[in-house]
Formats: C-alpha cells, sequence, structure tokens
C-alpha cells in the first residue's frame, strides 16, 4: 500500500476511479460530485490536500480536506481499515477538530469514526425512546429514480427554450445564472470553461434554459458514470428573476432524457433533507425521485 500527497486534487482521475467503483453500494460521491468540487477548489490548492492510497496502482481509499477543518474520505468497502489512516493524516494537517460527512450506506466510515472518538451533534443522535433522530442542523439526502417510464418534458413559457450550451456568450452567462442563484462569487466563466474540460464532463448533459432575451437564466448540470450507468444532477439553479416559470424542472426532465438516451438507468442528486431549505427536494419528489440514504456530519474531539 503506497500514499500519494498532493496539494489539491491532483490525482482527481484516481479518486473518481474508486469513487465509479464504490458508488453501486454507497450511492454517495458520484464522479460528478469530484468534478465540480475540483471545479469549485481551483487556485486553493494551499487550502485543499489531499493524499490517494493506491494497491498495485488502483485506488483505495482518498481524502480530500478543505482546511482548516473539514474532510471528505472514501475508502474501499474491502479495505476498512484504511479509514483510520486517512483520519490520522488528515488529523495531522487540520487545525482543530475535523468535520466529516459520511452516509447512512457508509457503515466501515461511521465504525471508524466512532472508534475514533468522533460523534454527531446532539441534534442528530436517536431519540433515547428509539424513535426516529431528532434532526435539527442543516444534512443531505441522497435521493434516486431508475430512468424508465420518464414524464414528457414539460412546455416552457413563451420564448424560453433548453438547449445546451453554445459558445463563449452562453459559458459566461451560465457561470453568471449560478452566481445569481447562489449569492455565491465562485464560478467565473474561466472556472466553468474549466470544469467543461474536466472528466465527465459531456455537453449534452450540461443544459441551459435561455429567456427570451437569449440569456441563460436556467441550468441543470449533468454528470454521467458510463461505467454505471447512473447520471447526477450537480448543480441545478435559476436566476432569481425567474423563478416559478417551472424552468427548472423542465431543464432537470431534459437531462433525465438525455441519461437515458446514453443508455443510463438510473439518476441521482443530493438535495438539503432538513426543513429549513425544503425546496429543492420536493422538486426532486414530484419529479419521481425518492430518498435512499442521508448523510451525517461526525465532529472530532476538542
Amino acid at each position: 500500500m503506497r500514499r500519494h500527497e498532493y496539494a489539491g486534487p491532483i490525482a482527481l482521475p484516481a479518486m473518481q476511479s474508486l469513487a465509479s467503483r464504490a458508488f453501486p453500494t454507497t450511492g454517495y460521491r458520484h464522479i460528478g460530485d469530484l468534478a465540480w468540487n475540483w471545479c469549485l477548489c481551483l487556485d486553493q490548492a494551499d487550502t485543499s490536500p489531499t493524499a490517494v492510497w493506491t494497491e498495485r496502482e488502483r485506488t483505495m481509499a482518498w481524502g480530500w480536506l478543505e482546511l482548516p477543518d473539514s474532510l471528505m474520505l472514501q475508502i474501499d468497502p474491502s479495505r476498512p481499515e484504511l479509514a483510520d489512516e486517512v483520519l490520522a493524516w488528515a488529523e495531522q494537517s487540520a487545525s482543530g477538530p475535523l468535520s466529516v460527512d459520511v452516509a447512512e450506506t457508509e457503515p466501515h466510515l461511521v465504525s471508524a469514526l466512532e472508534r475514533g472518538g468522533y460523534t454527531l451533534p446532539r441534534s442528530s443522535r436517536p431519540r433515547s425512546s428509539g424513535g426516529a433522530p431528532i434532526v435539527d442542523g442543516p444534512f443531505m439526502a441522497c435521493l434516486g429514480r431508475p430512468l424508465t417510464d420518464l414524464p414528457a418534458i414539460p412546455s416552457l413559457p413563451d420564448g424560453y427554450t433548453i438547449r445546451a450550451q453554445q459558445g463563449h456568450t452562453d459559458v459566461a452567462g451560465r457561470a453568471a445564472a449560478h452566481r445569481a442563484a447562489f449569492g455565491s462569487t465562485r464560478i467565473t466563466t474561466d472556472r466553468h470553461a474549466l470544469m467543461r474540460e474536466t472528466c465527465p464532463y459531456r455537453p449534452e448533459f450540461d443544459l441551459v434554459v435561455a429567456s427570451p432575451d437569449g440569456g441563460v437564466v436556467a441550468y441543470c448540470q449533468g454528470w454521467y458514470d458510463e461505467s454505471n450507468g447512473i447520471g447526477a444532477f450537480e448543480p441545478v439553479g435559476t436566476h432569481p428573476d425567474h423563478r416559478r416559470l417551472g424552468l427548472a424542472r423542465a431543464v432537470c426532465t431534459a437531462v433525465l432524457h438525455a441519461f437515458a438516451d446514453a443508455g443510463g438507468h438510473r439518476a441521482v442528486v443530493c438535495a438539503r433533507g432538513d426543513a429549513n431549505y425544503p425546496a429543492p427536494k420536493r422538486l426532486y419528489e414530484s419529479m419521481g425521485f425518492t430518498v435512499y440514504t442521508r448523510a451525517h456530519t461526525y465532529v472530532g474531539r476538542g
């Protein structure tokens, strides 16, 4: 077993190879999620150290820190003991107690975290009576649906159209629409252009809605894992001035059809599962998605 350390997620293909292999079991960390996170951390290599563990050139584990104290990790379920090594590596670099998100479908990671003294916030612990957990804080729910019996793509208001991006103007418009939708400055035209060059990007899964004046006002970024036949949405957004027109539903449905046309059999998406931000989850559920797992955030000892 060898450990390789990097400044930033330079070894993205190696990390994606494990993500693709593990996804049918865990349903968490789609290869498209990693590509999107890579886009978000461009020019932040000094605060995004990564490490990859390989055996005979096969990726068995990886860790991805977002300093000062946040860790993403993935471990091949056949080698659960590597979780302890990844946590030890991360703890040496972090400046405080780590927070780590894992899915309920990753019991090998839950065991390692509990073994290392990591705990859930009180609001996420099960009730003493054995009832459902009390969940107050934000958490992510993972939803999926088969790519069969898809609904027809809804009609759009007059003058609005769905299409793939066409040239630099659309790339800039797509980046601007994301910034407006999420109040974020991280996605620039240049970042989005680089993301479009990152595996497994394919333009037929990255669809936008153009307004009557031709500007990009909504979008669904789809990522397709061809080896598993599973597509993922990440991200989806609508400009605030064009909401409540059914644009997100229409463009997401169009991407579902694109996944199916490519031979896919399942689509997934992660959305906030808590009551403080319910709209995206409700949208996906209305499109036939159902929750199959959720994430928990474990916190290390102070």
